[in-house]
Protein backbone atom coordinates (compact mmCIF):
# COMPACT_ATOMS: atom_id res chain seq x y z
CA UNK A 1 0.00 0.00 0.00
CA UNK A 2 2.56 2.44 0.40
CA UNK A 3 4.76 1.86 -2.79
CA UNK A 4 1.19 2.57 -4.26
CA UNK A 5 0.66 5.64 -2.44
CA UNK A 6 4.36 7.09 -3.68
CA UNK A 7 3.40 6.17 -7.14
CA UNK A 8 0.37 7.81 -7.70
CA UNK A 9 2.04 10.97 -5.50
CA UNK A 10 5.08 11.21 -8.41
CA UNK A 11 2.75 10.73 -11.49
CA UNK A 12 0.67 13.65 -9.82
CA UNK A 13 3.75 15.29 -9.26
CA UNK A 14 5.62 15.01 -12.47
CA UNK A 15 1.94 16.01 -14.12
CA UNK A 16 2.60 19.30 -12.75
CA UNK A 17 5.71 19.84 -13.47
CA UNK A 18 5.01 19.11 -17.09
CA UNK A 19 2.46 21.26 -17.49
CA UNK A 20 4.39 24.26 -15.80
CA UNK A 21 6.83 22.93 -18.40
CA UNK A 22 4.40 23.59 -21.34
CA UNK A 23 3.46 26.71 -20.44
CA UNK A 24 6.95 28.44 -19.70
CA UNK A 25 8.70 27.02 -22.57
CA UNK A 26 6.23 27.66 -25.12
CA UNK A 27 6.99 27.13 -28.78
CA UNK A 28 9.20 30.13 -29.57
CA UNK A 29 12.23 28.89 -26.60
CA UNK A 30 15.67 29.42 -28.11
CA UNK A 31 19.19 28.94 -26.82
CA UNK A 32 18.72 32.21 -24.63
CA UNK A 33 15.63 30.96 -23.48
CA UNK A 34 17.26 27.97 -22.49
CA UNK A 35 20.56 29.71 -20.95
CA UNK A 36 19.26 32.73 -19.28
CA UNK A 37 15.57 32.50 -19.55
CA UNK A 38 16.04 35.93 -22.08
CA UNK A 39 17.15 37.83 -18.42
CA UNK A 40 13.23 38.10 -17.46
CA UNK A 41 13.41 36.03 -14.42
CA UNK A 42 11.43 37.63 -11.26
CA UNK A 43 14.02 37.94 -8.43
CA UNK A 44 11.53 36.89 -5.53
CA UNK A 45 10.68 33.79 -8.00
CA UNK A 46 14.48 32.96 -8.38
CA UNK A 47 15.19 33.66 -4.66
CA UNK A 48 12.42 31.41 -3.88
CA UNK A 49 13.04 28.37 -6.03
CA UNK A 50 17.19 28.59 -5.13
CA UNK A 51 15.90 27.09 -1.64
CA UNK A 52 14.94 23.67 -2.45
CA UNK A 53 17.83 23.99 -5.17
CA UNK A 54 20.17 24.22 -2.12
CA UNK A 55 18.58 22.08 0.04
CA UNK A 56 18.46 19.11 -2.63
CA UNK A 57 17.49 15.37 -1.54
CA UNK A 58 20.53 15.04 0.29
CA UNK A 59 19.64 18.02 2.84
CA UNK A 60 16.53 16.62 3.49
CA UNK A 61 16.82 13.43 4.70
CA UNK A 62 21.14 13.72 5.79
CA UNK A 63 20.49 17.04 7.94
CA UNK A 64 18.15 15.50 10.15
CA UNK A 65 19.79 12.39 10.43
CA UNK A 66 23.29 14.48 11.26
CA UNK A 67 21.77 14.89 14.63
CA UNK A 68 22.62 11.25 15.78
CA UNK A 69 26.36 11.44 15.32
CA UNK A 70 27.61 15.60 15.04
CA UNK A 71 24.57 16.95 17.04
CA UNK A 72 23.62 20.77 16.18
CA UNK A 73 26.71 21.62 15.24
CA UNK A 74 26.01 21.89 11.16
CA UNK A 75 24.34 25.27 12.26
CA UNK A 76 28.02 26.16 12.31
CA UNK A 77 28.47 25.81 8.80
CA UNK A 78 24.81 27.52 7.97
CA UNK A 79 26.23 30.46 9.39
CA UNK A 80 29.29 31.00 7.11
CA UNK A 81 26.96 30.04 4.50
CA UNK A 82 24.97 33.49 5.10
CA UNK A 83 28.38 35.53 5.03
CA UNK A 84 29.47 33.48 1.91
CA UNK A 85 26.21 34.77 0.17
CA UNK A 86 27.08 38.14 0.99
CA UNK A 87 30.40 37.88 -0.72
CA UNK A 88 28.71 37.00 -3.76
CA UNK A 89 26.07 39.85 -3.29
CA UNK A 90 28.75 42.15 -3.89
CA UNK A 91 31.82 41.01 -5.19
CA UNK A 92 31.15 38.66 -8.13
CA UNK A 93 27.43 39.40 -9.28
CA UNK A 94 28.79 42.89 -10.02
CA UNK A 95 31.34 41.31 -12.04
CA UNK A 96 29.47 38.82 -14.01
CA UNK A 97 26.68 41.41 -14.90
CA UNK A 98 29.42 44.39 -16.13
CA UNK A 99 30.52 41.58 -18.55
CA UNK A 100 27.14 40.46 -19.96
CA UNK A 101 28.07 36.64 -19.11
CA UNK A 102 26.08 33.59 -19.99
CA UNK A 103 28.62 31.35 -18.46
CA UNK A 104 30.49 32.66 -15.43
CA UNK A 105 33.65 30.79 -16.54
CA UNK A 106 33.88 33.10 -19.57
CA UNK A 107 35.44 35.34 -17.35
CA UNK A 108 38.49 33.05 -16.69
CA UNK A 109 39.18 33.41 -20.75
CA UNK A 110 39.12 37.20 -20.00
CA UNK A 111 41.25 37.47 -17.25
CA UNK A 112 43.65 35.00 -17.44
CA UNK A 113 43.80 33.18 -21.56
CA UNK A 114 42.01 30.33 -22.71
CA UNK A 115 43.48 27.31 -20.90
CA UNK A 116 42.21 29.05 -17.94
CA UNK A 117 39.41 29.60 -19.13
CA UNK A 118 38.86 25.57 -20.12
CA UNK A 119 40.73 24.56 -16.97
CA UNK A 120 37.61 26.47 -14.75
CA UNK A 121 35.17 25.12 -17.17
CA UNK A 122 36.23 21.60 -16.57
CA UNK A 123 36.34 21.66 -13.04
CA UNK A 124 33.03 23.20 -13.06
CA UNK A 125 31.68 20.08 -15.36
CA UNK A 126 33.37 17.17 -13.30
CA UNK A 127 32.56 18.91 -9.83
CA UNK A 128 28.84 19.55 -10.47
CA UNK A 129 28.22 16.15 -12.31
CA UNK A 130 29.66 13.93 -9.37
CA UNK A 131 27.73 16.59 -6.50
CA UNK A 132 24.37 16.26 -8.68
CA UNK A 133 24.51 12.84 -9.48
CA UNK A 134 25.56 12.00 -5.44
CA UNK A 135 22.41 14.15 -4.58
CA UNK A 136 20.24 12.47 -7.27
CA UNK A 137 21.55 9.19 -5.69
CA UNK A 138 20.45 8.89 -2.63
CA UNK A 139 16.79 9.76 -3.85
CA UNK A 140 17.21 7.08 -6.38
CA UNK A 141 18.08 5.03 -3.58
CA UNK A 142 15.16 5.51 -1.41
CA UNK A 143 12.83 5.14 -4.00
CA UNK A 144 14.56 1.92 -4.99
CA UNK A 145 14.22 0.49 -1.18
CA UNK A 146 11.00 1.44 0.01
CA UNK A 147 8.66 1.29 -3.27
CA UNK A 148 10.39 -0.19 -6.46
CA UNK A 149 12.03 -2.79 -4.58
CA UNK A 150 8.64 -4.55 -4.21
CA UNK A 151 8.06 -4.80 -7.15
CA UNK A 152 11.52 -6.29 -8.50
CA UNK A 153 12.36 -3.35 -10.17
CA UNK A 154 16.33 -3.31 -10.42
CA UNK A 155 18.03 -0.12 -9.41
CA UNK A 156 19.15 0.59 -13.11
CA UNK A 157 15.69 1.04 -14.26
CA UNK A 158 14.92 3.46 -10.62
CA UNK A 159 17.82 5.69 -11.64
CA UNK A 160 17.16 5.68 -15.45
CA UNK A 161 13.22 6.71 -14.68
CA UNK A 162 14.41 9.46 -12.38
CA UNK A 163 16.57 11.25 -14.76
CA UNK A 164 14.22 10.88 -17.88
CA UNK A 165 11.16 12.52 -16.01
CA UNK A 166 13.98 15.15 -15.44
CA UNK A 167 14.91 15.35 -18.83
CA UNK A 168 11.43 15.43 -20.28
CA UNK A 169 10.23 19.11 -18.33
CA UNK A 170 13.90 20.80 -18.86
CA UNK A 171 14.40 19.88 -22.62
CA UNK A 172 13.08 22.25 -24.00
CA UNK A 173 12.31 25.65 -21.70
CA UNK A 174 15.58 25.29 -19.91
CA UNK A 175 16.35 27.67 -16.91
CA UNK A 176 13.38 29.51 -18.05
CA UNK A 177 11.06 26.16 -17.05
CA UNK A 178 13.47 25.53 -14.19
CA UNK A 179 13.37 29.12 -12.35
CA UNK A 180 9.34 28.42 -12.54
CA UNK A 181 9.17 24.78 -11.38
CA UNK A 182 12.14 25.52 -8.49
CA UNK A 183 9.60 27.55 -6.66
CA UNK A 184 6.92 24.69 -7.11
CA UNK A 185 9.45 22.21 -5.55
CA UNK A 186 10.31 24.49 -2.90
CA UNK A 187 7.12 25.16 -1.98
CA UNK A 188 6.43 21.60 -1.70
CA UNK A 189 9.87 20.63 0.22
CA UNK A 190 8.94 23.53 2.68
CA UNK A 191 5.33 22.51 3.23
CA UNK A 192 6.27 18.95 3.75
CA UNK A 193 8.58 19.64 5.96
CA UNK A 194 6.35 21.93 8.38
CA UNK A 195 3.71 19.17 8.42
CA UNK A 196 6.08 16.36 8.67
CA UNK A 197 7.53 18.42 12.13
CA UNK A 198 3.53 18.95 13.40
CA UNK A 199 3.18 15.45 12.88
CA UNK A 200 5.61 14.57 14.88
CA UNK A 201 5.30 17.06 18.07
CA UNK A 202 1.45 15.58 18.03
CA UNK A 203 2.60 12.08 18.70
CA UNK A 204 4.60 13.47 21.24
CA UNK A 205 2.06 15.34 22.82
CA UNK A 206 4.01 19.09 22.55
CA UNK A 207 2.78 22.39 21.59
CA UNK A 208 5.06 24.88 20.30
CA UNK A 209 6.68 25.36 23.64
CA UNK A 210 6.91 21.97 24.59
CA UNK A 211 8.60 21.50 21.11
CA UNK A 212 11.05 24.32 21.97
CA UNK A 213 11.87 22.68 25.47
CA UNK A 214 12.40 19.71 24.26
CA UNK A 215 14.68 20.49 21.53
CA UNK A 216 16.87 22.90 23.72
CA UNK A 217 17.32 20.36 26.47
CA UNK A 218 18.32 17.26 24.17
CA UNK A 219 21.75 16.05 24.96
CA UNK A 220 21.91 16.90 20.90
CA UNK A 221 21.19 20.70 20.87
CA UNK A 222 24.74 21.75 21.33
CA UNK A 223 25.36 23.98 18.10
CA UNK A 224 28.80 25.49 18.69
CA UNK A 225 31.99 23.60 18.96
CA UNK A 226 34.97 25.99 20.64
CA UNK A 227 37.30 24.37 23.04
CA UNK A 228 38.33 20.91 20.99
CA UNK A 229 40.59 22.14 17.54
CA UNK A 230 41.27 18.02 16.82
CA UNK A 231 37.30 18.05 16.02
CA UNK A 232 36.03 18.33 12.47
CA UNK A 233 32.67 20.18 14.33
CA UNK A 234 35.28 23.14 15.87
CA UNK A 235 33.71 26.43 15.39
CA UNK A 236 36.11 28.29 13.34
CA UNK A 237 37.01 25.41 11.11
CA UNK A 238 32.89 24.63 10.34
CA UNK A 239 32.10 28.48 9.65
CA UNK A 240 34.64 29.79 7.36
CA UNK A 241 34.35 26.21 5.67
CA UNK A 242 31.05 27.33 5.23
CA UNK A 243 31.69 30.53 3.73
CA UNK A 244 34.17 29.12 1.17
CA UNK A 245 31.78 26.43 0.25
CA UNK A 246 29.57 28.92 -0.53
CA UNK A 247 31.25 31.06 -2.26
CA UNK A 248 32.70 28.14 -4.50
CA UNK A 249 29.52 25.79 -4.81
CA UNK A 250 27.29 29.13 -5.47
CA UNK A 251 29.12 32.08 -6.37
CA UNK A 252 31.61 30.22 -8.67
CA UNK A 253 29.07 27.43 -9.56
CA UNK A 254 27.40 27.91 -13.00
CA UNK A 255 24.24 26.25 -11.51
CA UNK A 256 23.18 28.80 -9.27
CA UNK A 257 24.39 31.45 -11.33
CA UNK A 258 22.64 30.65 -13.99
CA UNK A 259 19.87 31.68 -12.17
CA UNK A 260 20.94 34.62 -11.01
CA UNK A 261 21.47 35.84 -14.04
CA UNK A 262 18.24 35.22 -15.56
CA UNK A 263 17.05 38.01 -13.42
CA UNK A 264 16.27 41.54 -15.22
CA UNK A 265 19.72 43.73 -13.69
CA UNK A 266 22.09 43.63 -11.01
CA UNK A 267 19.61 45.01 -8.41
CA UNK A 268 17.04 42.55 -8.85
CA UNK A 269 19.67 40.39 -8.67
CA UNK A 270 21.45 41.13 -5.11
CA UNK A 271 18.16 40.93 -4.19
CA UNK A 272 17.54 37.42 -4.82
CA UNK A 273 20.91 36.54 -3.33
CA UNK A 274 19.99 38.50 0.53
CA UNK A 275 16.50 36.65 0.60
CA UNK A 276 17.87 33.49 -0.16
CA UNK A 277 21.08 33.38 1.92
CA UNK A 278 18.69 35.01 4.84
CA UNK A 279 16.49 32.36 4.45
CA UNK A 280 18.51 29.08 4.41
CA UNK A 281 19.66 29.71 7.78
CA UNK A 282 16.75 28.96 9.91
CA UNK A 283 15.33 26.67 7.12
CA UNK A 284 18.02 24.43 8.14
CA UNK A 285 17.65 25.35 12.08
CA UNK A 286 14.38 23.58 11.42
CA UNK A 287 16.07 20.37 9.99
CA UNK A 288 18.02 19.85 12.52
CA UNK A 289 15.37 19.93 14.94
CA UNK A 290 13.43 17.89 13.26
CA UNK A 291 16.35 15.17 13.51
CA UNK A 292 15.68 15.60 17.46
CA UNK A 293 12.17 15.22 17.93
CA UNK A 294 12.64 12.11 16.05
CA UNK A 295 15.41 10.52 18.12
CA UNK A 296 12.94 11.68 21.21
CA UNK A 297 10.31 9.82 18.95
CA UNK A 298 12.22 6.58 18.57
CA UNK A 299 12.91 6.27 22.21
CA UNK A 300 9.64 6.71 23.23
CA UNK A 301 8.39 3.80 20.54
CA UNK A 302 11.24 1.87 21.38
CA UNK A 303 12.36 2.30 17.89
CA UNK A 304 15.82 0.64 16.98
CA UNK A 305 17.50 3.79 14.26
CA UNK A 306 19.81 2.03 11.38
CA UNK A 307 23.25 3.02 11.99
CA UNK A 308 23.82 5.48 8.86
CA UNK A 309 22.17 9.11 9.93
CA UNK A 310 20.43 9.02 6.09
CA UNK A 311 18.40 6.33 6.90
CA UNK A 312 16.57 7.42 9.84
CA UNK A 313 13.51 10.06 8.53
CA UNK A 314 12.74 7.49 5.40
CA UNK A 315 12.37 4.85 8.55
CA UNK A 316 9.79 6.72 9.89
CA UNK A 317 7.90 7.79 6.77
CA UNK A 318 8.14 4.62 4.63
CA UNK A 319 7.58 2.36 7.20
CA UNK A 320 4.24 3.73 8.35
CA UNK A 321 5.24 5.11 12.05
CA UNK A 322 3.84 8.68 11.44
CA UNK A 323 0.77 7.61 9.07
CA UNK A 324 -0.12 7.93 5.53
CA UNK A 325 -0.33 11.21 5.70
CA UNK A 326 3.49 11.87 6.56
CA UNK A 327 4.36 9.52 3.87
CA UNK A 328 2.93 11.75 1.72
CA UNK A 329 4.52 14.58 2.54
CA UNK A 330 8.09 13.00 2.98
CA UNK A 331 7.51 11.25 -0.97
CA UNK A 332 6.35 15.02 -2.52
CA UNK A 333 9.27 16.51 0.16
CA UNK A 334 11.94 14.25 -1.06
CA UNK A 335 11.03 14.21 -5.00
CA UNK A 336 10.57 18.24 -4.97
CA UNK A 337 14.20 18.68 -3.33
CA UNK A 338 15.39 15.94 -5.89
CA UNK A 339 14.50 17.49 -9.15
CA UNK A 340 15.08 21.03 -8.32
CA UNK A 341 18.70 20.29 -7.59
CA UNK A 342 19.08 17.79 -10.46
CA UNK A 343 17.18 19.83 -12.83
CA UNK A 344 19.25 23.38 -12.42
CA UNK A 345 22.64 20.99 -12.76
CA UNK A 346 21.37 19.76 -15.37
CA UNK A 347 20.65 23.00 -17.45
CA UNK A 348 24.09 23.98 -16.05
CA UNK A 349 25.92 21.37 -17.00
CA UNK A 350 24.25 21.94 -20.79
CA UNK A 351 25.10 25.66 -20.50
CA UNK A 352 28.37 25.31 -19.54
CA UNK A 353 29.23 22.32 -22.16
CA UNK A 354 27.90 24.32 -24.77
CA UNK A 355 29.48 27.53 -24.40
CA UNK A 356 32.53 27.07 -22.91
CA UNK A 357 33.95 23.62 -24.46
CA UNK A 358 31.68 23.23 -27.53
CA UNK A 359 32.12 27.11 -28.20
CA UNK A 360 28.35 26.72 -29.75
CA UNK A 361 28.12 30.61 -29.91
CA UNK A 362 30.74 30.45 -32.84
CA UNK A 363 27.75 28.51 -34.87
CA UNK A 364 24.59 29.24 -37.09
CA UNK A 365 21.09 29.18 -34.59
CA UNK A 366 19.77 25.88 -36.10
CA UNK A 367 23.29 24.31 -35.61
CA UNK A 368 23.80 25.24 -32.06
CA UNK A 369 19.92 24.34 -31.47
CA UNK A 370 20.69 20.56 -32.58
CA UNK A 371 24.20 20.98 -30.70
CA UNK A 372 22.24 21.80 -27.61
CA UNK A 373 19.75 19.39 -27.42
CA UNK A 374 22.32 16.52 -28.24
CA UNK A 375 24.30 17.93 -25.61
CA UNK A 376 21.36 17.84 -23.07
CA UNK A 377 20.32 14.13 -23.76
CA UNK A 378 24.00 13.17 -23.41
CA UNK A 379 24.78 15.17 -19.96
CA UNK A 380 21.48 13.10 -18.92
CA UNK A 381 22.80 9.80 -20.04
CA UNK A 382 25.96 11.02 -18.02
CA UNK A 383 23.95 11.36 -14.87
CA UNK A 384 22.20 7.96 -14.84
CA UNK A 385 26.08 6.24 -15.08
CA UNK A 386 27.32 8.18 -12.37
CA UNK A 387 24.28 7.54 -10.04
CA UNK A 388 24.92 3.73 -11.15
CA UNK A 389 28.49 4.38 -9.81
CA UNK A 390 27.42 5.63 -6.65
CA UNK A 391 24.99 2.64 -6.09
CA UNK A 392 28.50 0.49 -6.64
CA UNK A 393 30.55 2.64 -4.22
CA UNK A 394 29.38 4.54 -1.73
CA UNK A 395 29.16 3.85 1.99
CA UNK A 396 28.67 6.97 3.66
CA UNK A 397 26.68 10.11 4.39
CA UNK A 398 26.02 11.41 1.08
CA UNK A 399 26.14 15.13 2.14
CA UNK A 400 29.81 14.29 3.93
CA UNK A 401 30.93 13.15 0.39
CA UNK A 402 29.94 16.06 -1.31
CA UNK A 403 31.67 17.95 0.35
CA UNK A 404 34.64 16.34 0.40
CA UNK A 405 34.29 16.10 -3.37
CA UNK A 406 34.22 19.73 -3.45
CA UNK A 407 37.35 19.87 -1.22
CA UNK A 408 39.16 18.72 -3.79
CA UNK A 409 37.56 19.74 -7.11
CA UNK A 410 35.98 23.01 -6.22
CA UNK A 411 39.19 24.11 -4.54
CA UNK A 412 41.09 24.37 -7.82
CA UNK A 413 38.48 26.82 -9.25
CA UNK A 414 38.33 28.62 -6.38
CA UNK A 415 41.94 29.25 -6.68
CA UNK A 416 41.81 30.56 -9.66
CA UNK A 417 38.84 33.26 -9.73
CA UNK A 418 41.01 34.56 -6.13
CA UNK A 419 43.70 35.26 -8.54
CA UNK A 420 42.20 37.05 -10.86
CA UNK A 421 39.69 38.94 -8.90
CA UNK A 422 42.40 39.91 -6.19
CA UNK A 423 45.92 41.11 -8.13
CA UNK A 424 46.30 42.62 -11.71
CA UNK A 425 48.95 40.15 -12.44
CA UNK A 426 48.38 37.68 -15.44
CA UNK A 427 50.24 34.24 -15.46
CA UNK A 428 51.67 31.62 -18.00
CA UNK A 429 47.97 30.36 -19.12
CA UNK A 430 49.94 27.02 -20.58
CA UNK A 431 51.05 26.13 -17.02
CA UNK A 432 46.79 26.36 -15.40
CA UNK A 433 45.56 23.25 -16.52
CA UNK A 434 49.10 21.35 -14.61
CA UNK A 435 48.65 23.44 -11.62
CA UNK A 436 44.68 22.89 -10.78
CA UNK A 437 45.36 18.94 -11.49
CA UNK A 438 48.54 19.03 -9.32
CA UNK A 439 47.52 21.14 -6.45
CA UNK A 440 44.24 18.41 -5.47
CA UNK A 441 46.50 15.72 -5.58
CA UNK A 442 49.23 17.12 -3.32
CA UNK A 443 46.20 18.13 -1.14
CA UNK A 444 45.35 14.86 -0.74
CA UNK A 445 48.95 13.31 0.05
CA UNK A 446 49.15 16.29 2.51
CA UNK A 447 46.03 14.66 4.44
CA UNK A 448 47.42 11.86 4.18
CA UNK A 449 50.74 12.57 5.76
CA UNK A 450 49.42 14.97 8.68
CA UNK A 451 46.95 12.56 9.61
CA UNK A 452 49.47 9.72 9.63
CA UNK A 453 52.14 11.87 11.58
CA UNK A 454 49.85 13.66 14.13
CA UNK A 455 46.40 12.10 14.22
CA UNK A 456 44.93 15.20 12.31
CA UNK A 457 42.07 14.97 10.09
CA UNK A 458 41.30 17.76 7.67
CA UNK A 459 37.70 18.04 7.09
CA UNK A 460 35.62 20.93 4.76
CA UNK A 461 38.65 22.97 5.47
CA UNK A 462 40.77 21.18 2.72
CA UNK A 463 38.87 23.64 0.47
CA UNK A 464 40.62 26.58 1.57
CA UNK A 465 43.71 25.30 1.64
CA UNK A 466 43.56 24.03 -1.79
CA UNK A 467 42.54 27.06 -3.37
CA UNK A 468 45.71 29.02 -1.69
CA UNK A 469 47.76 26.30 -3.13
CA UNK A 470 46.00 26.83 -6.36
CA UNK A 471 46.29 30.85 -6.11
CA UNK A 472 50.44 30.22 -4.65
CA UNK A 473 51.18 28.40 -7.73
CA UNK A 474 49.53 30.56 -10.00
CA UNK A 475 51.27 33.52 -8.37
CA UNK A 476 54.70 31.87 -8.91
CA UNK A 477 53.81 30.97 -12.05
CA UNK A 478 53.30 34.80 -13.07
CA UNK A 479 56.87 36.13 -12.22
CA UNK A 480 58.29 37.90 -14.95
CA UNK A 481 54.66 38.48 -16.70
CA UNK A 482 53.25 41.78 -17.57
CA UNK A 483 50.49 43.01 -15.71
CA UNK A 484 46.81 42.56 -17.49
CA UNK A 485 44.25 44.85 -17.43
CA UNK A 486 41.78 43.41 -20.56
CA UNK A 487 39.15 42.82 -18.11
CA UNK A 488 38.98 47.01 -17.16
CA UNK A 489 38.80 47.46 -21.15
CA UNK A 490 36.17 45.38 -21.56
CA UNK A 491 34.16 46.87 -18.84
CA UNK A 492 34.18 50.23 -20.86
Amino acid sequence: MNGIFILVTIVIYFGLLLLISHFTSGSNADNDTFFRGNRQSPWYIVSFGMIGATLSGVTFVSVPGMVSGIDMTYMQTCLGFFVGYLFIAHILLPLYYRLQLTSIYTYLGKRLGRRSYKTGASFFLLSKMLGASARLYLVCLILQEYVFAQYHIPFTITAIGTVVLIWLYTRKGGIKTIVWTDSLQTFCLLAALLLIVWNVSSLLNLDFSGVVDTITGSEHSKIFVFDDWQSKQNFFKQFFSGIFITIVMTGLDQDMMQKNLSCKNLKEARRNMYCYGFSFVPVNLIFLSLGILLLVLAQKMQIVLPDNGDQILPLFAANGYLGYAVLVFFTIGIIAAAFSSADSALAALTTSCCIDILEIEKKTAAEATRLRKRTHFFISTLFILCILAFEALNNKSVIDTIYILASYTYGPLWGLFTYGLFTKRATRDKLVPYIAVASPIVCYFIDKGVYAATGYKFGYEMLMFNGLLTFFCLYIASIGTVPTTQIEQDGN
